[in-house]
């Protein structure tokens, strides 16, 4: 098997880390944060962000077994997680109304951050992850440009399911994209219409 070049991999890994940053770190204190200083608005959005950037979480599980639909999950999420961010005419007119603080200064540079990270992200990985998510899961491990993207995922798996079998991470994982796929479904064709962009439902 060929070796990845050098800037391939420390491409994948300085992208997992921005990840854990951007879109876990950072949104879970603004969380935390909006609970403390009783912002609903802020709450219910990060709420929704933390619904639609579980399919991030779900393609982490899928690549740690190989599954090539993983890459196209992860793609995906990348795609979906701004959209939840701006999306919601009410929650963005209520945020913008609330009085200038420092929970509302850290909430709009992080949407503008995080959306500009996973814009960038979608852009940088079409050659990649769209081509490794047509090969079956054998070549995968085996293609040196689509292995590199593998390895922060078991190492995940090194540390939190260590005596987990990588298949069966995988399998929970498209468990979990098919009940995200059904809920996803489910919002687009029968609540979207009824509620437009108003995240409240008025």
């Amino acid at each position: 098997m060929q070796t990845a070049p050098f800037w391939l991999s420390s491409l994948a890994w300085t992208d997992y880390r921005l990840a854990i940053l951007f879109t876990v770190a950072v949104p879970l204190v603004l969380l935390i944060w909006a609970f403390t200083q009783r912002s609903e608005a802020i709450q219910r959005l990060l709420i929704i962000y933390w619904r639609v950037s579980s399919l991030l979480a779900i393609a982490v599980y899928l690549l740690i077994g190989a599954f090539p639909i993983g890459f196209a999950a992860g793609w995906l999420a990348r795609i979906l997680m701004p959209i939840s961010l701006w999306f919601w005419a009410d929650l963005n007119e209520e945020i913008r109304d609330q009085p200038s603080s420092p929970l509302r200064l850290s909430l709009t540079s992080w949407r503008w951050a995080v959306s500009i990270y996973c814009v960038l992200g979608v852009l940088i990985q079409i050659p990649t992850y769209l081509r490794c998510a047509l090969l079956s899961s054998q070549q995968l491990v085996s293609d040196a440009s689509c292995s590199v993207w593998l390895a922060p995922p078991w190492l995940f798996r090194e540390y939190v399911h260590a005596g987990a079998r990588p298949y069966f991470l995988g399998f929970l994982g498209l468990i979990g994209l098919g009940i995200y796929v059904l809920y996803l479904g489910y919002f687009v064709f029968f609540r979207l219409g009824k509620r437009k962009r108003s995240a409240m439902g008025n």
